[in-house]
């Protein structure tokens, strides 16, 4: 299968600082790839310079059109990179409110994406919105009620609505349960594993949380310094680490 992200060499300075070096991996349609590492390695930048939000010091950067033909992400202007994350990309945040337009509707949030791709007809707007909340497990009834009315909990399920309404083609996630209740996080990372699979998303999700990696990533890249010192089949490097830094990843949480 051909990739759909083609990542080589890519690195983040800051100063004299790593944020990540010369990092490698393709990613294929369909396929959720986490990135693991404690607090510090380097996870979160490599993340934002993947989907745009950092600009990289080097490396490459491809992701394949629909038409097949690679666009290099390096060359973009602004105006092309926003219709790109507009159009075929999507971004979760760890807190939901900085996804969120708090000063307007929940339906409003999920119409928003759609509007911007040129949807203008009132009454399938709403319609599709009510759609999308049932769907995140959010009572349609409160399609007019404001997102900051909601739980944590609810604001995530509402900002993953808001993002995959429009059905891009690449997510990016970062750290989407993080600071939630644990049964809240079941619920949201139950959700996110159906609706990856319904829509046969591409994703990359970040995450400290060993067990999200094994529940939702078929591939794992573990992080430290900002270089990737694993990388392979998830259940593989969990079961059987090579490195020493994932063995002690492990270790911990078998420990806790």
């Amino acid at each position: 299968m051909n990739a759909l992200l083609q990542v080589r060499g890519l690195s983040r300075h800051y100063g004299a600082r790593i944020g990540c070096a010369e990092v490698s991996f393709d990613l294929h349609p369909g396929e959720l790839l986490c990135i693991v590492g404690e607090s510090g390695s380097g996870k979160s930048t490599l993340l934002n310079a993947l989907a745009g939000r950092l600009a990289p010091d080097a490396g490459s950067l491809r992701y394949r059109q629909r038409d097949g033909g690679w666009l290099e992400l390096g060359a973009l202007d602004e105006a092309n990179r926003r219709r790109l994350a507009r159009e075929e990309w999507g971004f979760v945040t760890q807190n939901p409110r900085d996804g969120l337009r708090l000063e307007v509707s929940a339906g409003a949030n999920v119409a928003e994406r759609l509007m911007a791709l040129g949807e203008r007809n009132y009454g399938e707007l709403r319609a599709t919105a009510r759609r999308w909340l049932e769907r995140v497990e959010i009572d349609p009834a409160r399609i007019d009620d404001a997102p900051g009315a909601f739980s944590g909990g609810m604001q995530q399920r509402l900002q993953i609505a808001r993002t995959l309404v429009t059905q891009p083609r690449l997510v990016f996630m970062d750290e989407p349960t993080a600071g939630l209740d644990v049964s809240v996080q079941a619920r949201i990372l139950d959700l996110l594993r159906r609706l990856v699979t319904e829509l046969g998303l591409a994703a990359v999700m970040v995450t400290h949380d060993l067990a999200v990696a094994r529940l939702l990533a078929a591939r794992t890249l573990v992080m430290q310094g900002g270089r990737v010192v694993e990388s392979g089949l998830t259940d593989q490097i969990l079961d059987d680490p090579q490195h020493p830094y994932t063995q002690l990843l492990v270790s911990s949480v078998l420990t806790t």
